[in-house]
């Protein structure tokens, strides 16, 4: 039964897929679907806005429409239905969603990979500041699961770069906040792309990234490229311009 009532409504061309907003719902309505925040269901909504301070791009409104009403019966059996995958899960961040995607036949891959890997270690945390390799790099930053999900990582962004691998929801922040400053103070970086997936605790990485630049007074060219799970590029952005 549909009746006019408040409910969020989405604005896709300012939502960029960050995620931030999925935690802030307690009611599980939105979700990052296709790189865009989507209101699953309008009975999951209860249009009180608690998601809208968390949208950094101000995507998020309430607005009159004629929905579905709220069930709140409706929600208590869906978030039942999701903590019972997440007892099966290591937590409940919406980046544990248990997702299967299919898989290209054997005979359909016929080229033969090619690794532009340069250095060695490639975690974060393993590099020490003053690596020599470092030194006047191409700097490619990637969390752990994008070269897993990207087919073509090494060619498409590996090429020419060195590279540092680690997870924002795993590691600790502060270490490599601290980490990149050293580097930018020490290497002479001359510029920075940072890779994540569109999953929410990966936004993460970026701002680190920033927080690092800042912290050494660096201004480098960066820029932040968000890959889907079946290894599709969903956006890439400048984040930070010399010139700026």
């Amino acid at each position: 039964m549909k009746t006019k009532r408040k409910i969020i409504t989405i604005d896709e061309e300012k939502c960029d897929g960050c995620g931030q907003c999925v935690p802030s719902c307690a009611e599980g309505a939105i979700q990052i679907i296709d790189g865009k925040a989507r209101l699953i269901s309008e009975k999951y909504c209860d249009g009180l806005g608690a998601c809208l301070g968390s949208c950094p791009n101000d995507a998020l409104r309430i607005t009159e429409q004629e929905v579905e009403e709220f069930d709140e019966k409706a929600v208590e059996e869906y978030l039942k239905t999701k903590e019972t995958t997440r007892e099966n899960l290591a937590c409940g961040c919406p980046s544990t969603q248990i997702q299967s995607f299919v898989s290209p036949k054997e005979k359909s891959v016929t080229s033969t990979a090619v690794s532009f890997l340069t250095n060695w270690p490639v975690q974060i945390r393993l590099v020490p500041p003053n690596a020599p390799f470092l030194k006047g790099a191409d700097l490619l930053i990637a969390a752990d699961c994008t070269p897993v999900a990207y087919p073509n990582f090494h060619a498409d962004f590996l090429r020419g770069k060195v590279v540092l691998l680690g997870c924002p929801k795993f590691d600790e922040d502060k270490a490599y906040i601290q980490k990149f400053a050293e580097i930018f103070e020490t290497a002479e970086i001359k510029t920075v792309t940072v890779i994540v997936m569109e999953v929410p605790c990966c936004q993460g990485l970026p701002l680190i990234v920033e927080n690092g630049l800042k912290l050494a007074g660096k201004k480098i060219p960066m820029i932040k490229i968000i890959i889907s799970p079946q290894g599709k590029v969903i956006k890439q952005e400048n984040l930070f311009r010399e010139d700026a």
